[in-house]
Order: structure tokens, then sequence, then C-alpha cells
């Protein structure tokens, strides 16, 4: 009878002490895995089917932080042809695909010291198979610079049933196959654009919730194919609101894009943010100063954008130079903590000068590149080297 009893305990035992024992192993595992860097730990998935092998993860991340790192800023040079249309307008040049050849060859053609201001160029597609004078794909050029190429993907707004003249993007249907061809064609990421604009119930939360799920389902996108998506919902600058107005609804769309990007299984480290800054409607009697803008801008981010985003580049939303230049100074001056690189992601702010210097004549390349190269070294300057 005792044998029997102490059997029977030492039964009831054994899977106490199997417990112990794994409890151990698992503490012991976790000490070992606390003292690697945080690249070398292994990633627990939060869901049951991964979206990315860690080769791919690893391949996005590098991509993404190769594109901001020191401070680096990208290069919007994705005008439209109606867009560049509008441009050569004003220093009177046709618009005619030669011409835009042309500026796009001085611009990508510049000293390859650019390489230490610009980190990626942003193509359109036209763009994208261009070659220069001696029959070089602009793609290669840039990249020979060390210079990341991107290119569009959305493909314009279309209008949204129901609403105060609101949009949401095309461009989801084939856009698989377009990225497997572009990674093909050395393009290592994109970029897709949504628009929202305040005004009578506007943006409503249907418009912010179309978009925030078509600019996550492009990421998920991209990133299946080896591009890293840039995500830039543009609340434009149109109208007579504050900036307070601006900041609250801001706050509004970011907040449901990053929740649109987590429930698409996201991986966030390998994506980069192009926002606006925060700033009142262009009809807005009250003048704000950059650190104003630059206090309501960062306070929105740091509500909204996770840490584990690694670049903030903000768009120039037709500020002028002047304006882009003194407000990026103020973001990254900003007395709040800011987890992420800031830096630019400009189009017109960075060519402007370049295209009034150039006015269509090739004897004009040398003040055009200088123009270019000045402009680039000094919003470099204001873009954050290292994360707060």
């Amino acid at each position: 009878m005792i044998m029997l009893v102490h059997s029977r305990l030492g039964n009831r035992a054994r899977p106490c002490l199997r417990k112990q024992k794994r409890k151990k192993e698992k503490e012991k595992k976790c000490e070992t895995l606390s003292t690697l860097p945080l690249l070398q730990r292994p990633v627990t998935m939060a869901h049951r089917f991964p979206a990315l092998t860690q080769e791919q993860k690893k391949e996005l991340s590098e991509i993404a932080q190769r594109i901001v790192a020191n401070g680096k800023g990208i290069l919007a040079a994705d005008e439209s042809v109606g867009t560049m249309g509008n441009r050569l307008q004003r220093i009177k040049v046709e618009n005619t695909e030669e011409n835009r050849r042309q500026f796009r060859e001085i611009l990508f053609s510049v000293d390859s010291s650019i390489n230490q201001s610009i980190g990626g160029v942003i193509l359109f597609h036209e763009t994208l198979y261009q070659k220069d004078s001696q029959g070089k794909l602009f793609r290669t050029i840039l990249k020979e610079k060390g210079i990341v190429v991107g290119i569009k993907l959305d493909q314009g707004a279309a209008p949204l049933a129901g609403t105060n003249k609101e949009t949401t993007i095309q461009g989801l249907d084939g856009l698989s196959e377009r990225c497997a061809q572009y990674k093909k064609d050395g393009v290592d990421f994109g970029k897709w654009r949504a628009v929202l604009r305040i005004a009578d119930q506007c943006p409503s939360s249907l418009a912010i919730q179309e978009n925030a799920n078509a600019l996550a389902r492009y990421a998920s996108i991209c990133q299946q194919n080896g591009l890293v998506p840039i995500v830039e919902p543009e609340v434009i600058p149109d109208g007579d609101h504050d900036l307070e107005h601006c900041q609250y609804v801001t706050e509004k769309v970011l907040a449901a894009v990053y929740k649109a990007l987590n429930d698409h299984h996201v991986y966030l480290e390998g994506t980069l943010l192009k926002p606006n800054m925060v700033t009142a409607g262009h009809a807005c009697t009250k003048k704000y100063t950059p650190e104003q803008v630059a206090m309501a801008t960062v306070t929105a981010l740091h509500r909204t954008v996770p840490a584990a985003v690694p670049g903030i580049c903000f768009l120039s939303g037709g500020m002028s130079e002047e304006d882009a230049t003194l407000n990026l100074n103020a973001i990254n001056l900003c007395c709040l903590p800011k987890p992420w690189k800031l830096s630019f992601s400009y189009g017109r702010a960075l060519q402007a000068s370049a295209l009034a210097a150039w006015g269509g004549k090739a004897a004009n390349k040398k003040a055009t590149q200088e123009a270019f190269m000045k402009r680039a070294v000094v919003f470099h300057q204001y873009g954050s080297s290292d994360v707060q």
C-alpha cells in the first residue's frame, strides 16, 4: 500500500517537474535572445499566416533605411505629362517628350556627390525607360550614383459617389503584375498618393476609410513584390481652415491609415511615410510661424505614427522653396520626441530654381545643375541625420 501511494505521488510530480524544466529553459532562451542586437533577434508573427519571409523583411528594411540614411531625402520627379506641361509652360518651353527628357537628363547627370543629399528618386513610367544622349537608361545613371530608384504606382483619382466631390485612387487592378515587372527593371520602391481635402463635411469618414484601405492594399502588394511602399496620404492645403483644424484632420487621417496598414499585415519597418506638413489653408487670413507649423506637425505624427516606421519624408504641398526649407528646419528642431528620421520628398521645391535656370536651353546645363545641387544640399542640411 505504501509503495502504491509513493508511485501515485511520483506520477503526479513528474508533470510538475517537466513544467518547471520547460519554464527554466524558456527563461534561459529569453535571456540569451535579449543579449542579441535588435535586428538579429527572431521575429514572432502576431498572426498565423506570415505575410513575408525573414529574407523579404530584411531586404525591405535595408532599402527603406538606405533611402533616408544620414538625413537624405527624395527627389519626386514623377510628374505626369500634364503636370510637367504646366511647369514647362511657365518657362515658355513646349511640352514634348524630348524636352521632358532633356530636363531630366540634366538633373540626373549632376555630380555624383548628389548622393550625399538625395537617397531616392521617384520616377514616372515614361522617365523610367528614357535614356540620356549616350543611350544609357536614366535608372542606370541613378543606380551608379548610389541612389535608390522608385516609381509612381497610383493611376489618378476617381470620384467617390455619395460625397462632396471627394475621390479615391485608382490603380489596384493589375498592381501586383506591374510591381513584379518594375522590380525586374531595377525599381526598389513605389509611391501611392491619396488626396483628401478640408471643406464642408470633408474629409468624410467614407473618404478617409476608402483611401486608407487603398493605401494599405497597395503597400501590402508592394512588399509582396520586393518594393518598399511610400505611403502618401495628403491633406491638401486648399481652403481657409486654420492650423488647428488641419492638425485635427491630419491626425484622423494618419490614425486610419496605420489602422489599415496593421489590418493588412504591412511590415512597417519596410515602409516610409510621405505626409503633408500641418499648415493652414492657403486662404486662411491668420499667418503661422515655422515653429507653430513644426509643433502642430510633430504633435500629429507623435500621436499617430508608430516608432517602427524608419522615416518620414514630407511633401512640399505647393510651398515655396523658402517655406519648405524653413518648415523642415523647424520640424527637426522641435523639442518633442522624434523616433523616426525626418526628411523631405520634394518635387517643385527641389526643381523650381533649376527649371527657371534651364529655360529650355542646352547652354544652361551647368547653371541648371548648380541650382538643383544647391537646393538639394540646403534641404539635406535640414534633414535629421540621427533619430532623436
